[in-house]
């Protein structure tokens, strides 16, 4: 990996934005772009951001899917985080799927768990639960275990399945110990 993107990439998985663009301001290469579009949504600037990973989505294209599906979940995570709940979900859905099939399981997961997130946000716990089949927690560090139980607990408690949704959130606190 270049230097300067791997700087910036270990800047923004530590929270700090600002030192991640001082590596990538001024490229314009799709990694640098969705590097740039990440840092800007940790800025809190959605609109940059969308714009940004929109164009390092189409610059990765069909010649890196996995980066271009990474793009697509970045940009449905802000479209979420903004309540544009009619972004195209199917866009996302083949995204997830592309990510499961390339074997990123990180990515695809959080795929899922947007999806069911948007789904429990719109009352549908019958696509929220579809979205959390098959999650294979096994695999994920236990930060995601957690979240991912916060989510199955979420979808409980909308389905009044009381006992459930304590049980989901002792597995919730059990993962985040």
């Amino acid at each position: 990996m270049d230097p300067l993107l791997h700087t910036a990439s270990s800047a923004l998985a530590a929270g700090d934005p600002l030192r991640a663009l001082n590596h990538i301001a001024l490229r314009e290469d799709a990694a640098a772009l969705a590097l740039r579009g990440i840092a800007m949504a940790q800025l809190g600037d959605l609109a940059q951001a969308r714009h940004l990973l929109k164009r390092a989505a189409r610059a990765f294209g069909a010649r890196n899917p996995v980066a271009h599906a990474r793009c697509v979940v970045a940009q449905a995570e802000i479209a979420f985080v903004s309540r544009e709940l009619s972004w195209p979900v199917m866009e996302l859905d083949d995204a997830r799927s592309t990510l499961e099939q390339q074997g990123d399981v990180l990515n695809a997961v959080h795929a899922r768990h947007l999806q069911a997130r948007r789904a429990l946000l719109l009352g549908d716990t019958e696509e929220a639960g579809q979205a959390l089949k098959g999650v294979p927690l096994a695999q994920l560090p236990p930060l995601r275990q957690a979240a991912h139980e916060m989510i199955v607990a979420g979808l409980a408690m909308q389905q009044l399945r009381i006992a459930p949704a304590k049980e989901a959130f002792i597995r919730a606190r059990r993962a985040w110990r």
